[in-house]
């Protein structure tokens, strides 16, 4: 029999707890650069609802792990999900709680929306001050690889239309400028999204549209976005609040909806009904006030020349506005040359039946019709107002 020293029984003992440690599987693990200086604190959130998705704060923090000063970190008790689960990794900002997203530049976010799935492993990489924009995955699932894409695509669009731009919001062209730019970046998103093969890679996208989680402007999409995942994934308790949110009842009038025959007191003290004064091929509703520039500037530089040039080939303009004075209406629509078209209001301000009527809260805004009273299209202006008219009623 030979005697071992109790030290070195003891010395084998510790090694081995710490291989088996060591083997201990590990769900998340990974390197973030920018981390030499100082350790880090990264995070996994899990979102509660639809609308918590890709929003600061609205998360649950359900583990944390600290990045060491060699940028390397690793979680090991992730809890286990019966399906592929949607979690945004977070690294810590500097004096915001932990479940804060920087949500107002892709380029800047602080966080990475990942999909994952109990029993798989994922390494990552990133960089500390361009978490989102660096983010990656070594060899990615193909969902994983899907919002990755989107990742991609998101901070094209806001590159291509956000990024640098300065409007002069109290200036007419600053604000419908800004509106224009708005769309154009979120039509990028909306199109990923319709045509995305997965349900959560679809619903961020669909966050992404609007943070604030305001779709006034792109109703259409959410009603889409029911109708596509209620025959896919109708038990994801998401696609139950998406089709809450999108049921085209609690939403603006629609496209290729009929406009609703709404009536209303006219400028000269008449009654106004929508369906009887619609133009012979295309009708504009427009949403206005005299205190709204961009409402204003619009009246004088893109109505009145559409009017004067398309009227007597079967243009229609009819104006509603959000007016508590009647002097100041009737001043706002003579110094604009816009009392060639009919206007109407119930001078009740803000708290205007027709906007009500509608399901809009926001101006300037307007809908487009055919000669049937068809909406045809919504809240386009300036140039692509002018454009959408010339279009459809140029002469051959």
């Amino acid at each position: 029999m030979i005697n071992v020293p109790l030290k070195i029984i003891t010395t084998w003992i510790v090694v081995s707890s710490l291989i088996v440690a060591c083997q201990e599987p590990v769900d998340i693990s990974g390197r973030i650069d920018g981390t030499e200086q100082e350790a880090s604190t990264i995070y996994i959130i899990e979102p509660q609802s639809l609308r918590g998705v890709a929003a600061a704060y609205f998360g649950k923090v359900i583990d944390s792990a600290v990045v060491d000063t060699n940028g390397h970190f690793a979680f090991n008790h992730l809890p286990t999900y019966e399906a592929p689960q949607l979690l945004e990794i977070a690294i810590k900002q500097a004096g915001k709680a932990p479940n804060y997203l920087q949500t107002d530049d892709p380029s800047l976010s602080n966080y990475m929306p990942i999909i994952w799935q109990a029993g798989e492993s994922m390494v990552i990489s990133a960089h500390k001050d361009h978490f989102q924009k660096s983010f990656s995955i070594s060899q990615p699932s193909a969902v994983n690889r899907a919002l990755i894409d989107l990742r991609d695509v998101h901070l094209k669009a806001y590159q291509n239309h956000i990024a640098g731009q300065q409007w002069d919001i109290e200036d007419g062209s600053g604000l419908i400028e800004k509106e224009q730019a708005t769309s154009r970046y979120q039509s990028e998103l909306i199109e990923y999204a319709d045509n995305s093969a997965y349900l959560l890679p679809a619903i961020v996208a669909l966050r992404w549209v609007s943070p604030e989680h305001y779709y006034e402007r792109v109703p259409e999409f959410l009603v889409r976005q029911c109708s596509k995942w209620k025959k896919e994934q109708l038990n994801h308790p998401w696609v139950d609040e998406l089709c809450q949110a999108g049921d085209p009842a609690k939403l603006p009038v629609l496209v290729g909806d009929i406009f609703p025959n709404l009536t209303f007191p006219t400028l000269n003290g008449d009654t106004l009904a929508t369906q009887d004064q619609l133009g012979e091929k295309l009708t504009i509703i427009d949403l206005w006030a005299s205190w709204c520039a961009p409402c204003r500037k619009e009246n004088r530089t893109v109505l009145a020349p559409l009017w004067d040039q398309y009227h007597l080939q079967g243009l229609q303009i009819i104006a509603y506005g959000l007016e508590s004075d009647a002097t100041q209406w009737r001043t706002a629509v003579e110094r604009d040359g816009a009392d060639r078209w009919l206007h109407g209001s119930d001078l009740q301000g803000d708290d205007a039946p027709f906007l009500a009527q509608l399901r809009i809260q926001t101006i300037p805004a307007n809908f487009i019709l055919d000669g049937e009273g068809k909406v045809v299209a919504k809240n386009v202006h300036g140039s692509d107002l002018i454009d959408l008219v010339n279009d459809h009623l140029e002469m051959p």
